[in-house]
């Protein structure tokens, strides 16, 4: 008489595995690709099965951003920082914390949109705060510091503007033309940058201009620092 076998047994539904398939189904097809329903049918269950782990979408957006900001802490915590030179090892936290948003570039925007300061976000800023402190900053200009530093911070800037990856060329041109006799400097100053799209989290937040940027205020900081 066979046997019957035991199907292979499921593995069980945890808040960790919604996370990590909310992050999966981000970092493939964007935030708007990610709801409830659609996150039930990546794990294999009904969307209802999902509120024994999470309070309702909300409470997944949180969480994703805790396990981003927990990879950025990772990678941060591996870096071997030069002794005595905190700009530099400044440049590599907040670099490295950008090569992690760079694998989900869906997050910038989610972090943006979050209010409340948790475990990982405070971890990722006391030990940055505790970097300049042991370099000689005062209270007050750390304090500037982190205002100066806003969410390049955490390895992005937040856009000025939406960008125009929804308008084609042809119709950039178009509306550029449109404005330049209002608008000249303006217009004149779109028309000849260019950015580069191979790395970017963003129109205006390639990894050019981040850079730029964030040597511009460490440097400032710096001089700072040493008059003070």
């Amino acid at each position: 008489m066979a046997t019957q076998t035991d199907p292979t047994p499921r593995i069980p539904l945890t808040r960790e595995r919604v996370l990590r398939a909310a992050i999966t189904l981000a970092d493939a097809g964007g935030i708007e690709a990610l709801s409830m329903r659609r996150l039930g049918q990546e794990l294999g269950v009904e969307a209802m099965s999902l509120y024994n782990h999470v309070a309702n979408k909300d409470d997944v957006l949180d969480g994703m951003v805790d396990a981003v900001v927990g990879e950025i802490n990772d990678i941060v915590s591996e870096i071997e920082m030069p002794s005595g030179d905190w700009v530099t090892a400044a440049r590599r936290r907040i670099l490295s914390a950008r090569s992690v948003l760079l694998r989900h570039p869906w997050a910038p925007g989610v972090l943006e949109s979050r209010t409340n300061m948790t475990a990982p976000m405070l971890r990722y800023f006391d030990g940055l705060i505790g970097l300049v402190r042991e370099a000689g900053f005062s209270v007050d200009l750390t304090h500037h510091a982190m205002h100066a530093l806003g969410s390049r911070a955490l390895g992005f800037t937040q856009e000025l503007y939406d960008d125009s990856d929804d308008l084609s060329d042809e119709a950039m041109m178009m509306f550029l033309q449109q404005m330049s006799g209002e608008y000249p400097h303006l217009v004149g100053m779109v028309q000849e940058i260019s950015h580069d799209d191979d790395s970017t989290l963003g129109w205006c937040d390639d990894q050019t201009e981040f850079e730029f940027a964030l040597d511009l205020i460490l440097d400032g900081l710096e001089r700072l620092r040493a008059a003070g």
